[in-house]
């Protein structure tokens, strides 16, 4: 098969990594990749939401595959485009796609749907809002409807807060049209998790949970980014509480997308709120989550194609999925200053030997190849990920992979997964 892959950060090395172990895979191509994915891929100077070019090229090269990677193509519909020209593409369409590309076409569904979620209202005018928030008790949860490059949700600690945020999103325009449109929303508490599951629209197919880091700093201090690590699976998921989400959140929502005329198919991510052993939506994404890809399909043992395929053509019930007992941990190293301004062009030393350590892959995210040489490229570069016998194992190992790794002002956190090794016992 001559399989096109849509994307260039880390989760999309790691699918690039899977994709190529599969003998189905015979030509993989990124557009526009990294120099991660350039490994096993020939790149494609092509931007990712160019659904346009993807699609000229992916009739050019009679591609038999196109899996997308980020949410923006998905929403700008590249997989409708693809299936009406006769290609396969793995995703969901357009329409349901909006369970990410709009969080009031989401928090709907569930509202409509009664699947478990905080309390929320939908807003296009700023006093509007406002009123609403003068009868909360903070913190309240101020979100952009579009998509915002992850910068679109915000924890207010006051009411002042969030009429300020209230007005940057609706008058101000911070974050353009994703903005303009907004939901207020409960702030839940207790402890986060993620839990991603293939799904063809008629059968689900539940990965292992994960946990992602998303501040930047240790102690889950600093502003908020795409995520400084993750690891799987994250042990707030008992078995219980996994088969409360597959039971209540997961088989509901394709249920759901299939009453609103909306099915869904591909990779539905929940974003979830776990407390007392039970689970409320905080998000849906509507692909692979990053940096939560890198440590959960290193523990797939399975062929990733013909999942793949079995989810667009229907046929999941028939699929057999193998995972690697041991769990895994992901580091993210990302450049000095990230998620606000950083240097580009750094060289990168010590993959070779990070990997050398076993049980240890580096997926490259913000890096590209210059006269010959590895350099960052990006704010998030590397996704260090290892596996081990237990968690604490795991951890040991990533960070002596980090430690091999060098790059001008790398940053990293020190404290990935610990929140796992501090629970208390049950």
């Amino acid at each position: 098969m001559k399989i096109l892959l849509v994307g260039s950060g880390g989760r999309e090395h790691a699918l690039a990594w899977k994709i190529a172990q599969s003998p189905l895979c015979d030509t993989l191509y990124g557009a526009p990749g990294n120099a991660g994915i350039a490994q096993h891929a020939e790149l494609v100077d092509v931007a990712a939401d160019d659904v346009a070019v993807l699609l000229r090229f992916a009739k050019r090269e009679q591609i038999d595959l196109v899996l997308v990677g980020p949410e923006a193509p998905l929403v700008a519909g590249l997989v409708d485009a693809c299936a009406a020209a006769g290609i396969k593409a793995f995703g969901p369409s357009r329409a349901a796609a909006q369970l990410e590309g709009s969080k009031a076409f989401a928090k709907d569904i569930l509202h409509r749907h009664g699947i478990p979620t905080g309390g929320y209202q939908t807003f296009d005018r700023a006093e509007a809002a406002k009123d609403y928030v003068a009868s909360l008790r903070p913190p309240i949860v101020v979100k952009a409807d579009g998509l915002a490059a992850g910068k679109g949700v915000i924890i207010c600690k006051s009411k002042k807060e969030a009429g300020e945020w209230i007005d940057a999103m609706i008058i101000e325009g911070r974050f353009g049209t994703a903005g303009s449109k907004l939901i207020v929303e409960e702030f839940l508490t207790g402890e986060e998790a993620s839990i991603m599951a293939f799904t063809d629209g008629k059968t689900i197919a539940t990965m292992p949970s994960s946990q992602d880091h998303k501040r930047a700093l240790d102690n889950d201090d600093g502003p908020n980014t795409g995520g400084m690590g993750a690891y799987s699976p994250a042990p707030v998921v008992t078995s219980e509480v996994y088969d409360k989400i597959e039971r209540d959140i997961l088989i509901p929502t394709v249920h759901a997308m299939n009453v609103e005329d909306k099915p869904y198919r591909g990779v539905l991510y929940a974003g979830l709120m776990i407390e007392a052993d039970n689970a409320r939506v905080l998000e849906f994404n509507v692909r692979f989550g990053d940096p939560e890809t890198q440590p959960v399909l290193i523990r797939l043992k399975s062929d990733l194609v013909p999942l793949i395929l079995s989810t667009i053509d229907g046929t999941l019930d028939q699929a057999e999925i193998e995972w690697d007992e041991r769990p895994a941990v992901c580091v993210v190293m990302a450049s000095g200053g990230y998620p606000g301004k950083y240097q580009k062009g750094c060289p990168i030393t010590g993959i070779d030997e990070a990997e050398a350590l076993g049980d240890v892959k580096v997926f490259h995210a913000g890096t590209a190849e210059r006269d010959g040489r590895l350099v960052t490229n990006g704010g998030r570069v590397l996704g260090v990920t290892a596996v081990g016998a237990d968690l604490p194992a795991a951890i040991t190992r990533a960070y002596e992979a980090v430690d091999r790794i060098s790059f001008q002002d790398a940053h990293y956190r020190h404290d990935i997964a610990a929140r796992a090794l501090n629970r208390p016992a049950r």
